[in-house]
């Protein structure tokens, strides 16, 4: 990756973590709304210590993961973007390989198919002290290849075994299906990441292709880390809250201006309700929203 290329992958990575907190996300952590112990500004933070390891020239996917992960956790004390984290440094090593244009939605996919392919058992070492390291609420222990303990597979075989009870593995398993599919469809053609410059607040056009994002993934997956925590059936409730926040704004409507939007929000983080998968997925999606040429 060229200087250029590697500062604009920078700048797209920095600026789908700031939508991610600019613009509310019900469950989640915005500007307008803290919550689970944890501010908009601590994510800014993690962001920006992390970003150095995710576009390391030469690194290898594993080396990026674990590098990242200890730089957030420096800044922040706590698990702020493991997800983000995981499901970016694929994306940022296959950016590597491509020429330098700006690739389309298929080339970038197909790279990323490659490096999940190559992924090998130093990877698998360097994530597993990574997810141990940032321990996710309700990580557990598995049957086979738990992360508290030396790997045997390669990275991808690892996740493939995860794959049943983490959305995050499953794309490591399938080739980042939904960040590619559902959510690109979910943004529409065109889109563009903006935020102004001085504020960083979204324009509203923004805004609502992250809100549809969001809430297209929260509508159609049930959200891992809630399943982990709280099981099938809250995740299944709050599956159902998002459809209709979703074909409101499908009609043109405006969430973010509906009070009701901002209570449902609170009533997830007074629950405890955090679809922090769902939001790593919506990252992921306007970080590759962010590199590849308008479909």
């Amino acid at each position: 990756m060229s200087p250029v290329g590697a500062q604009r992958a920078r700048a797209a990575f920095l600026c789908a973590c700031a939508l991610d907190v600019e613009v509310r996300k019900p469950g989640n952590v915005s500007r307008a709304s803290p919550g689970h112990g944890m501010t908009a500004e601590l994510f800014i933070s993690s962001a920006t210590a992390a970003a150095e390891a995710l576009f390391q020239p030469g690194a290898r996917v594993g080396e990026r993961i674990e590098a990242a992960v200890a730089a957030s956790w420096a800044v922040a004390g706590c698990n702020t973007n493991l997800g983000i984290v995981l499901l970016c440094a694929p994306i940022a090593r296959a950016l590597e390989s491509l020429p330098p244009a700006v690739p389309s939605p298929t080339q970038l996919q197909s790279e990323v198919e490659a490096v999940l392919t190559a992924l090998d058992l130093e990877d698998a070492r360097a994530a597993f002290r990574a997810i141990a390291q940032a321990n996710p609420g309700g990580l557990g222990a598995a049957p086979r290849e738990d992360v508290r303990a030396v790997p045997g597979v390669d990275l991808r075989a690892a996740m493939a075994l995860a794959a049943g009870r983490d959305a995050i593995a499953r794309e490591y398993r399938d080739g980042f299906p939904l960040v590619f599919g559902q959510g690109l469809a979910a943004l529409g053609a065109g889109f563009a990441p903006h935020a102004d410059a001085a504020s960083g607040a979204p324009d509203r056009a923004t805004e609502a292709a992250v809100q549809r994002l969001y809430l297209t993934l929260l509508a159609r997956v049930a959200d891992s880390h809630i399943v982990r925590i709280h099981g099938e059936a809250v995740a299944q409730t709050v599956m159902a809250a998002a459809q209709p926040w979703l074909d409101l704004l499908h009609a043109g409507a405006r969430p973010g201006d509906d009070a009701a939007f901002a209570a449902w929000d609170a009533s997830l983080k007074a629950a405890r309700l955090n679809p922090g998968t769902t939001a790593d997925l919506t990252v992921a999606t306007l970080f590759v929203a962010g590199l590849v040429r308008p479909a």
